[in-house]
């Protein structure tokens, strides 16, 4: 991992492996895996169409809570929720998971951010955890201020401690107690509340093959999702962004969110710098680059980040 890193570049590095993790794996999400063994009888095996690169709802609203964050020191749910319905009312946002739906439609006729939410055991989503990168670098933030931001779709503590997991990788990242060569799952364990995320942690923290820890759920379940991209991120010293990239996709299920926060996790230790060429590119060509390149050009000005 390289030694010395800019603020600039782990934040770029953040939101461009998140992309990066999100684009290659929409085109995959929940596709039953393909018999590579199948003998063809008739015909030769047919060839392979790779999907085509497209960013999703995880990518769209992590990009929302960045231009919330733009001239916001102290960020609040209400202006996280301002953007997201601004964003909706204009048609940024595609791919929307039930609860984000929800909460949106509700927003729209004038619903109160701390009331739309969805409630109960099917707010356990990943839907809070995929969006909340950026505010790992917001030195203020509370576990409050998360919370709210969660609540606004999500209201369910499952829910939050999968963001909060994201939160305290990345800023394990930032203050260097994981360089990647440090168990990330232990030191993320003694932070979190006790939940079944927690739980499921403390179930994997020591299973080395990323295929044996997506047995225990790949969907977008917080309780499967999270622990598995943090699981994959952990794998960072012994094998590279692509190859982690790979097996989540072969573990299946919901691939854009799982490939999304281990590339935000994975992106920030190495910043945007260590990205493989080939990935940057690939994200380059999609119609939305442009709008990723813009907003992370934006917060980093207004954040005053050193970029030499």
């Amino acid at each position: 991992m390289p030694k010395s890193l800019t603020k600039a570049d782990q934040f770029r590095g953040c939101i461009i492996g998140g992309a990066i993790g999100d684009a290659l794996g929409s085109g995959y999400e929940n596709l039953a895996s393909e018999n590579d063994d199948a003998i063809f009888y008739l015909s030769a095996k047919p060839k392979k169409e790779l999907p085509t690169w497209e960013i999703t709802d995880d990518t769209q609203l992590t990009l929302a809570t960045i231009e919330a964050m733009i001239g916001n020191e102290n960020i609040d749910p209400k202006t996280v929720a301002a953007t997201f319905l601004k964003y909706y009312k204009s048609r940024k946002l595609r791919g929307l998971g039930a609860s984000t739906l929800k909460a949106l439609r509700e927003l729209e006729v004038g619903g109160h951010w701390a009331l739309v939410g969805r409630k109960g055991e099917y707010s356990a989503g990943n839907g809070a955890a995929m969006r909340v990168a950026p505010l790992a670098f917001n030195e203020n933030l509370t576990r409050s201020e998360l919370r709210g931001i969660c609540w606004i779709t999500h209201q369910n503590d499952e829910a939050y401690t999968g963001a909060l997991c994201v939160i305290n990788s990345l800023q394990a990242i930032l203050n260097k107690s994981w360089t990647g060569k440090e168990n990330l799952i232990e030191i993320l364990i003694p932070t979190l509340p006790d939940t079944r995320v927690r739980d499921r942690l403390i179930e994997i923290k020591d299973i080395k093959d990323l295929s044996e820890v997506g047995e225990f759920g790949n969907d977008g379940y917080v309780v499967h999702s999270v622990p598995l991209a943090i699981a994959a991120a952990n794998t960072i010293n012994y094998k590279s962004m692509e190859e982690i990239f790979e097996i989540l996709i072969d573990i299946g299920g919901d691939t854009d969110t799982n490939c999304s926060i281990t590339g935000q996790i994975i992106g920030c230790l190495i910043g945007e710098s260590q990205i493989p060429l080939k990935l940057k590119k690939e994200v380059m060509e999609i119609r939305e680059y442009q709008w990723i390149e813009k907003t992370i050009e934006e917060f980093i000005v207004y954040k005053k980040y050193n970029t030499n």
